[in-house]
Parts: structure tokens; sequence; C-alpha cells
């Protein structure tokens, strides 16, 4: 079994996740990295803000970082941390892992997205296609950091060990049933249908914008996929990106909160939208079936039997099983399961050259 390690005062996060994207991995981080800032640590974040970046091909919200060999090392070279976690597999990911296990340089992942499904529904091919280089970039970490059992069972179920789970919180001082509706829903037929997310195919959204339960259908975010699905669905009410007071405003004044996604390791916006008292639908997959109480939410593979049976919970009930989930559990979580660099490790990784 793996010990906890004494808890590292200096911390490099590698990320290519971050803002200004808006999504659940960047929120995570944003949170994490500030709280553990607040608690006295000392936190770098490596990100596509600091290197040039070119738009991900189908999806120029994310940029993709272009870096010179050996950067990404000389940057950590320079900080010289205490422990690395490697939160992405994308290119800053890549790099951080190949300087750290070039030298035998102890660090944690993180498995944030489901990114054989994600590539599947990209790219027409079957996910197992995607899951030899899911393996190859986890299998070195000390501990990989996972948001829920389903999760944990799947990458078991692929030869990957050194699970811990670290989970998701929700800022109560913002999301609560107290926050005001936009102006936006004045009016608006009833019952009022939510997603929060991004705006992109492997979202699975036009699953929500065509189920036949009556009322009004509100997307909050934006992405890629947003003009095709406006035109496809001219009687939803696409709100775009919508931030703090006003994103919980959304949730508060909503009916029913939808997530129609497959392809979430976790759903935050989830407990975002419980905390506002506001019920789940979904389909019954891994992060719905994690994290859905039948008090709270309802899930089915009718999307609209799942709508219609979470209209029917109690939003107090909601309000309190969404409160329960607190950034400072899951803060303390992350903590733990990072590794500590031995003295030596640490001499290794500030001594020799980048690659």
């Amino acid at each position: 079994m793996l010990q906890a390690s004494p808890a590292p005062q200096s911390i490099a996060i590698v990320t290519d996740a971050w803002h200004p994207q808006v999504n659940g991995v960047v929120r995570t981080l944003a949170v994490t990295s500030e709280m553990l800032r607040q608690w006295g640590h000392e936190v770098t974040v490596i990100s596509p803000q600091q290197y040039r970046s070119v738009p991900a091909p189908t999806y120029p919200e994310i940029r993709l970082a272009l870096t010179l060999p050996g950067a990404v090392g000389r940057q950590l070279r320079r900080i010289a941390p205490d422990a690395v976690h490697i939160a992405t597999e994308g290119p800053l990911g890549f790099a951080a892992r190949r300087y750290c296990s070039a030298r035998g340089v102890p660090f944690t992942t993180a498995y944030h997205t489901q990114f054989p499904d994600y590539f599947a529904r990209r790219t027409g091919l079957p996910a197992r296609v995607f899951w030899p280089y899911i393996r190859w970039f986890h299998r070195p970490a000390q501990r990989i950091m996972v948001a829920t059992e389903t999760i944990r069972m799947q990458l078991r179920d692929q030869g990957l060990h050194h699970l811990s789970h670290w989970g998701r919180g929700v800022d109560l001082n913002h999301f609560s049933p107290d926050a005001p509706p936009p102006p936006e829903f004045a009016g608006l037929a009833r019952p009022i249908q939510l997603y929060v997310g991004r705006v992109a195919v492997e979202k699975n959204i036009e699953a929500f914008l065509a189920s036949d339960h009556p009322g009004s259908k509100v997307v909050v975010g934006d992405g890629p996929s947003r003009a095709a699905l406006e035109q496809r669905f001219p009687q939803a009410i696409f709100l775009g990106k919508r931030t703090g007071a006003e994103l919980a405003g959304c949730y508060a004044g909503a009916d029913v909160f939808v997530f129609p996604s497959r392809t979430d390791t976790f759903g935050l916006v989830m407990i975002e939208a419980l905390a506002c008292g506001t019920p789940v639908a979904a389909y019954p997959v891994p992060g719905p079936t994690d994290i859905l109480e039948p008090q709270v939410g309802a899930m089915s593979n009718n999307l609209d039997h799942a709508i219609a049976a979470a209209l029917n919970c109690d939003r107090g009930v909601c309000a309190e099983f969404g409160a329960s989930f607190t950034w400072e559990a899951a803060t303390r979580q992350f903590r733990t399961a990072l590794v500590a660099l031995r003295e030596e490790e640490c001499q290794m990784l500030v001594a020799e050259p980048a690659i």
C-alpha cells in the first residue's frame, strides 16, 4: 500500500488546460492551486500561457503549447519543486513526463478526461485505438489521481494501478439556492431545463436539445459546436459563457439540470447545480453513477424519462447534498497524494542539464 508522503512545500503543476479556457479541469486546478497557496505552499503552474501556442484542431478555444526541446525541463529545474504533478496528457504534460522519467524523478498524474472516448467522438475511430497512449503516459506515475470509483476500476482494467482518490468541491460563496436567476429566464415556459459546459461534440448536447420533454431548454457555455446547434435547434436559448454569481443564478433559476455527456470522468457542473438546489438528469454512465443518489437526481438511457423523474426531487435535499462537496476536502486529498521528492531527487532535478 502507498504511504502518504510528508506534505511538500513547493509544488509544480504542469497542465495543458488553463485560463482562458473555461471547463472543469481548469476550475479544479485553479481552485486547488489557490487553496494550497492559502495553506502556505508555493505553487507554480506551468501552462500554455508561458509559451507560444496554436489552436487545437477543431477546438480553437484550447491552445496547444509550442515549446523548444528542454524548455519545460529548464523551467522545472529553475523551480526545483518538492513535488511535480502532471495534470494533463498534452504537449506540456508530455514534456514534463519525459524530463522526469529521464531523471528518475517521481511525479503524479491525474486522469481528468476520458480521452479515448473524447477522441473517438471526434475522429470516428474506436476508443481502443487511444488507450495505449493513456497507459503509456500514466504508467510511470507514482500515483494517478482519479475522481470516482468507476474511473478507478476502469483504469485498473487497463493495467494502471497506484490510484489515489481526488474529489471535487463547490464554491458555496457563489453556488447556493439564493442566487438570483438571470433576466433571460423571466417568462420562459416551465420547466426550465439547463445545460452548462463546453458546447462541443463530445458533450452530446444534441441529445438534450432533441429531447421531447416540454418546457424551455437553455445552454450556458461556448465552444466549436455552438453555431451549428443554434441553427439546428432554434427554439433553444444559448446564453454563452457565465461565471461566478451569474452562473450560479442560471443553476438556481432552472428546474432541472441536464447532463447528457457520456465521456466525463466526474462532471463538476452536476454538484454546482445540486448546491443551487437543482436536481440532475443524466445517463447512467461514469460520473453520474458515482455522484447521483435517487433523492437528488435521476438517470436513464431515455433522457426524457430522467428529466421527468428528476423534476420530482426535493430541492432542499439537493442543496444539502451539493454542499457536502467541499474544495477543502478535495485539496487535502490532492496534497496527500503528492509525492514529496527525496533530497537526492531534488538535487538530480536541479543539477542535470535539461533535455
